[in-house]
Order: structure tokens, then sequence, then C-alpha cells
């Protein structure tokens, strides 16, 4: 039994099968608007994917911890226009925003 990495949901998983299996689950479009990367808007392929993926660390790990999050985890995915909306629409949001038209107020009535 190897016991390096117990935990590690990535052990094991070639990044070929990462691509494929969240291709499968929700298609280029939705990966497209998770991970703003050209090789999975313009003309996607695995194959582009693969080459792009393995020479750009910082794609690559936004892709596992979609991964991770989605597939190991089982998680939903929001659009961004979903994630945005949610953002703005939070109690804290609210009440920044709220505290930001307040302050503004201050300075226009002491002019």
């Amino acid at each position: 039994m190897n016991t390096e990495q117990p935990r590690n949901p990535l052990h094991g998983v070639k990044l070929e099968q990462i691509i494929t299996d969240l291709v499968d689950t929700f298609g280029w479009e939705v990966l497209a608007d998770q991970v703003n990367v050209n090789c999975f808007r313009d003309n996607p392929s695995i194959k582009s994917s693969l080459k792009f993926l393995r020479k750009t660390q910082w794609a690559r790990d936004k892709v596992e911890s979609l991964y991770v999050y989605a597939i190991v985890r089982g998680k939903p995915l929001r659009s961004q226009a979903e994630y945005q909306a949610h953002i703005t629409s939070s109690p804290k949001a609210a009440a920044a925003k709220k505290s930001a038209t307040a302050n503004s107020n201050i300075w226009k009535t002491s002019s």
C-alpha cells in the first residue's frame, strides 16, 4: 500500500483524465467560463489543453482545483454571472454598499 499521499485526491490521477472528466461532466463552454484560458475557448481539444496546461502552472492549478471542487467533492459550479450576482446580493456586500453610500453622503453634505 502506498502511504506517501493518503489524503491527496489528485494522487495517481493524470492531467488527461482530469480534463476528460471535466469536459465530459460540464463541457468546454462551462470549463472556459470557470477557467478563462484560450485553449478552452478557441477550438478546444484535449491535446491542445494538455500542451498548454503542462507549460503553464497557474492554469494547471486552477484546473486541478476545479476538478477537486466539482468532481471529487461534488460541489455545484456557478457561472461567473451567477457568482457575481451572489456576491453583490450577500448581506456583507449590502452592508458595505450602504456604508459606502453613507460615507459619500457625509462628504457631500459637509461641503
